[in-house]
């Protein structure tokens, strides 16, 4: 499972594995570009960064924040060509993408959807069992992402099996 917390200037990647009833991280990267670049040369960058990361840890699907800002209308605008990179690397390789918005993750990892960074970012640390070392806040952003689509997968299979009981 891969999580991408998109953007042009910086993008998040995350990636776990379910380990029975618990997670494992398998790696991170913020892929950052460069203001001075064209817009379309920090697409390239996006994808080719976004290709290599998914061809090293060969995810079953994808979980991309799904919520964007609404009052920036650039930053929207940027965020949505992020967007659309992905969604078309993701196409290319057959994998599934969920989207999830910030209020899900915090209530999928705390408990609350009016958690903040903090309280999410020590539990990505928990559940992966993490050293304290401080990981960019895009990186940890698409870890929990990836958390989330994993809580999220196992919230289906106990409701389907719930369903099946008589």
């Amino acid at each position: 499972m891969v999580g991408v917390d998109p953007g042009l200037a910086n993008l998040g990647l995350g990636a776990v594995q379910e380990a029975g009833k618990e997670a494992g991280f398998l790696g991170g990267a913020l892929v950052s570009t460069s203001p001075r670049s064209s817009q379309g040369e920090r697409l390239v960058v996006i994808r080719r960064e976004l290709t290599a990361f998914l061809d090293s840890h060969r995810p079953d699907a994808i979980a991309l924040e799904g919520q964007f800002l609404k009052h920036q209308r650039q930053t929207s605008f940027r965020v949505g060509q992020a967007v659309g990179v992905v969604l078309l690397t993701a196409a290319e390789r057959d994998l599934p993408v969920f989207e999830y918005g910030p209020d899900q993750v915090k209530l999928a990892l705390v408990g609350s959807g009016r958690a903040d960074k903090d309280q999410v970012a020590f539990m990505v640390r928990a559940l992966l069992k993490l050293t304290a070392e401080k990981r960019p806040d895009h990186v940890t952003d698409a870890l929990a992402l990836a958390l989330t689509h994993l809580q999220s997968r196992r919230i289906g299979a106990l409701a389907a099996l719930a369903e099946r009981q008589p």
